[in-house]
């Protein structure tokens, strides 16, 4: 692995990497069949895609007894470590709830907010190459902290469901679990099936059929955004120590092949130096030829920059979903950089940490989104009201305002609404 110099980047190395896409339109058109199918067909599709695409004889797609059962029959020390993390992600997300409010802005005019959960949400666990209960607390947690009635939960079936999985929806606090996977799973919470009760929302990340099938539904349903593979961007000083930065690479790179893993420095010996440190533990890894496969992307890469605010520049136009910053100015840093979906300061707050037990929320932007969202939160599962009451010298106020901005918008009927709550007085 060798290191690239930010300033000698051409057009299509930058589209590469400031560019990217999930890889969506590619399976537009399938993913299209299959949304249609089991819009049409229900249950029988996804049985029919279970034993096409997972090669699983399914039998209930709702199974959600299994999740209390893997509970109850996990071992002490996975079980624990489940808790505790579902106790920070909750805690985290409490401290996010709004109040609601209404205050007096000027006599007799008062305004306020109030806010309410959505009714019944979908949360989509990916299954496949990796097991993510992480993703199930991700997901169901800040719904139910929202205060949403039914949180449903969507995984790919097996002939035997992840354990761990499971017990996490259970801790989570799902009410309905499916053992459905990619575009079929998000076609049967946007349009119910005999057995899936229909949404309103659907959140959770998962890989390019999914996304796909989220944009295709997008418009029936709400959904949260869409994201592609995970992504990292390190910025490093002289001062990072570059097997931190080689195993934060690393830990991300292994969640897919077309995960985007990018490192931006000042300083040529510590790019040096976290390359070789990236090449020596590789192999050490499990998913090694992930990982490798990952490193290859045109969005990847280890690179140099002529100063840290040319780093600056670089890591505010990525926008990464997750974003590192290992440097003596850390906080400085921060400050100039607006764009990421969530950040990690120092040398002992790894990405990894936050994916699974700091309490924030892994659910995050990809592709560049992160300069126009932010990642999953309770708001995302929270409705708000505006509520407004005028007494009559209030509306006096307003009187003239209202009547002419009506006049001139053509609308008389709005001017004379106003104007009929003073005829009396005239």
């Amino acid at each position: 692995m060798d290191y690239e110099a930010v300033a000698d980047l051409g057009p299509d190395r930058r589209r590469a990497l400031f560019e990217r896409t999930a890889g969506v339109e590619s399976v537009r058109s399938t993913v299209r069949d299959i949304v249609e199918r089991v819009r049409e067909e229900g249950d029988v599709a996804l049985r029919q895609y279970a034993s096409e695409f997972d090669d699983v004889e399914l039998g209930n797609v709702d199974v959600t007894d299994e999740a209390e059962r893997a509970y109850e029959d996990l071992d002490d020390e996975t079980r624990e470590a489940i808790e505790d993390a579902a106790a920070n992600v909750r805690e985290f997300h409490e401290a996010q709830v709004p109040e609601d409010w209404r205050r007096e802005f000027s006599a007799g005019r008062e305004l306020g907010r109030r806010f309410r959960p959505i009714e019944r949400v979908g949360v989509y666990a990916p299954g496949g190459t990796a097991a993510y209960p992480s993703s199930v607390l991700m997901g169901v947690i800040p719904a139910k902290v929202a205060g949403v009635e039914q949180v449903a939960v969507a995984t790919p079936p097996a002939e035997e469901l992840n354990p761990v999985t499971l017990a996490a929806m259970h801790v989570a606090g799902a009410d309905r679990v499916y053992a459905s996977g990619g575009a079929q799973a998000v076609a049967a919470l946007a349009y119910g099936t005999e057995t899936v009760d229909r949404v309103q929302k659907i959140v959770g990340p998962g890989n390019k059929f999914v996304t796909a099938a989220k944009a295709e539904v997008r418009g029936d349903v709400d959904i949260d955004f869409l994201a592609g593979p995970s992504e990292l961007l390190v910025v490093a000083d002289e001062t990072a120590d570059p097997g931190y930065v080689a195993a934060d690479v690393l830990a991300q790179a292994e969640h897919d092949p077309e995960s985007s893993v990018v490192v931006v420095t000042d300083d040529e010996a510590t790019a040096d130096a976290v390359c070789a440190e990236v090449e020596a533990r590789i192999e050490d890894r499990e998913r090694a030829e992930t990982i490798r496969a990952a490193l290859d992307n045109d969005a990847s890469g280890v690179f140099v920059a002529r100063s840290m605010s040319e780093g600056v520049l670089f890591a505010e136009e990525y926008a990464a979903e997750h974003l590192s910053i290992q440097a003596d100015n850390d906080e400085e840093l921060l400050d100039r950089i607006d764009s990421a979906g969530s950040v990690f300061l120092g040398p002992y707050a790894p990405v990894a940490a936050g994916d699974y037990a700091t309490g924030t929320n892994h659910v995050l932007p990809t592709n560049g989104k992160a300069k126009v969202a932010g990642g999953l939160s309770v708001d995302t599962f929270l409705r708000s009201t505006t509520v407004q009451r005028l007494d009559e010298d209030a509306l006096g106020d307003l009187r003239e305002t209202v009547t002419t901005l009506a006049d001139a918008e053509g609308l008389d009927a709005h001017a004379a609404s106003v104007d009929a709550r003073f005829e009396d007085d005239s």
